[in-house]
């Protein structure tokens, strides 16, 4: 078996089309969507994704704002300033980089931004919402993950999906959004016992554990769906997931490539969530139903 990658640009590109449309058509009713992302520090890794970021706002036709601020910046000023963001009508999207420098707490910062603007989908409003299955901004990974899925034809609903990674940005919203879908989902984690003979029963196995290469072919169900969320650089300078692309692919039915899967499709959905934003504030309601039901 020889398994087709999932191209995640291509997807992307269709959503990132979506997205001008519809942001097109909120230019035309006097609302431009607007992203606003607070970066504190000089973390370059932080940077890079920022400036990424800005770029699919700009391409798409939103305003993209990216606010700097430095490594010592006080708790108090930070919180104030995305209060500040909150009361802005021409924001509809607030985004603070993550991970923030100590002393700064991640989860009081990210308390603080309004959940109708909470793009990244981490205020505990949103996150409640997506416990119960309700519509709300969703996690952009994980929620580009099901799109994937979707594009490629896959009847998530009965079937096993095993999900190795229990993080809150990915693992466990992405359990969450597969349970809400109709699978049976397994989570697996550093303190899993055998964990290759439980990836072995995932007909739908997604990794994010930020591990080079740790899910090796031996560890995968013939004809496994294989969704790799994980980025690593390794010591040449070359990126790679938590998958072994090469042993992997001779297994499994599908697979995404690390680049060129889940990467693209976390921004896509990013700029489809800020422009979301702009629709609930505008009173316009999106042509497609856009979120995971």
């Amino acid at each position: 078996m020889n398994a087709r990658p999932i191209d995640g640009k291509a997807i992307a590109a269709d959503i990132a089309g979506e997205n001008a449309f519809r942001a097109a058509r909120l230019r035309d009713a006097g609302t431009v969507p607007g992203l606003a992302v607070i970066i504190v520090g000089d973390d370059p890794a932080s940077r890079i994704y920022v400036r990424n970021k800005a770029l699919a706002c700009e391409k798409a036709g939103l305003n993209s704002w990216v606010h700097a601020l430095p490594a010592n910046t006080p708790q108090e000023r930070l919180v104030g300033f995305i209060r500040q963001l909150n009361g802005d009508p021409t924001v509809h999207g607030i985004l603070v980089q993550l991970p923030l420098p100590r002393p700064l707490d991640s989860r009081a910062v990210i308390e603080a931004i309004d959940p109708a603007k909470d793009v990244d989908g981490f205020h505990y409003h949103n996150v409640g919402a997506l416990v119960v299955g309700e519509p709300a901004f969703y996690p952009c990974t994980p929620w580009g993950v099901m799109k994937m899925l979707e594009h490629e034809g896959i009847a998530v609903e009965g079937m096993h999906a095993v999900v190795v990674g229990r993080s809150t940005i990915v693992g466990k919203p992405m359990a969450l959004m597969l349970v809400n879908a109709g699978a049976t989902v397994t989570v697996c984690h550093s303190k899993t016992r055998d964990l290759a003979a439980i990836t072995r029963q995932g007909d739908i196995l997604v990794a994010a554990v930020g591990r080079a290469r740790m899910i090796r072919g031996d560890m995968v169900k013939p004809g496994a769906v294989v969704i790799d969320v994980g980025i690593n650089r390794l010591p040449d300078g070359k990126l790679c997931g938590d998958v072994d692309y090469a042993s992997v692919a001779r297994v499994a039915s599908r697979i995404t490539p690390v680049p060129g899967g889940v990467g693209p499709m976390t921004i896509a959905m990013l700029v489809a969530n800020t422009v979301h934003g702009a629709e609930k504030a505008a009173g316009i309601a999106a042509d497609r139903e856009t979120r995971i039901a």
